[in-house]
């Protein structure tokens, strides 16, 4: 088993900022508890583990909770790690064999662009307990993903949210999206994600989020091509380019250390 574990600030060009992700590229994947025990360790939203599948690789995504079927920063940090290390070249694009089917990121002008599925959007029955949880009316809530996306009225809305995580928890979904419109004219629209069911009450920064909110806000802004900001306390910058079936979505990343993993 390789003995380095990469923990890479994803969605961040900066170090510190963005959300930190475990990344361990293997010979062949250890059984599910090893894995479990190891993102256990890291404490970290997503440890990613990577092994070779001829010239692509298999990819898997734990939760210091749970396995989980797709994550977006941890993909992005396993792709930059793939070739910072020299695992890859850097025109090559990284395939990865997934629970969400396979995934590829490709580097872009700077930036590392992933190509994800869309996720469809439909509409959701009003849920008073969402409004309990997070505390502010919501403007409009859909399904999609997994996930309760509910848009608020404002940043400032969702910029203050303190949710009650145990309520969140209980509802029947995977996490909870907040979004708005952004009041910042260079960002189409800002989210934060609450995710205490997979024992993740915020994630900084949640690229498959984008799965749904890109769908969402290029239908309500009538454009494909789009900025956003995921305003948790570390935060991060995302592009979202949507083109049904596919949800391309781009960050940067920076590694922070590297470990040695001693048993």
């Amino acid at each position: 088993m390789n003995k380095w574990i990469y923990q890479v600030d994803a969605f961040s060009a900066r170090p510190f900022r963005g959300n930190p992700a475990g990344v361990i590229v293997l010979d062949k994947m250890p059984d599910d508890a090893r894995m479990q025990s190891i993102a256990v360790e890291m404490n970290l939203s997503e440890t990613a583990f990577l092994a070779p599948r001829g010239n692509e690789y298999n990819l898997r995504w734990f939760t210091p909770a749970t396995e989980v079927e797709l994550c977006g920063h941890a993909t992005l940090a396993s792709a930059h790690i793939l070739w910072e290390q020299g695992y890859l070249a850097p025109e090559q694009t990284a395939i990865f064999n997934t629970a969400s089917g396979v995934l590829k990121a490709r580097k872009a002008e700077g930036w590392i662009e992933m190509d994800f599925p869309a996720y469809a959007i439909s509409p959701a029955e009003p849920l008073r307990e969402a409004e309990a949880a997070l505390g502010v009316s919501i403007t409009e809530m859909v399904e999609t993903g997994g996930n309760l996306l509910a848009e608020l009225a404002a940043e400032a809305e969702v910029r203050g949210l303190l949710p009650d995580f145990s309520a969140v928890g209980n509802l029947p979904f995977q996490g909870l999206i907040a979004t708005s419109r952004s009041d910042d004219p260079d960002v189409d629209f800002v989210s934060r994600y609450f995710a205490p069911r997979v024992g993740i009450n915020e994630d900084p920064v949640t690229g498959s989020a984008h799965s749904s909110l890109g769908p969402y806000w290029a239908e309500k802004l009538g454009k494909n091509e789009l900025r956003a900001r995921q305003i948790s306390a570390r935060g991060g910058e995302l592009k979202v380019r949507v083109a049904p079936p596919r949800v391309f979505i781009s960050g940067q990343a920076v590694t922070v250390f590297k470990a040695e993993l001693l048993v």
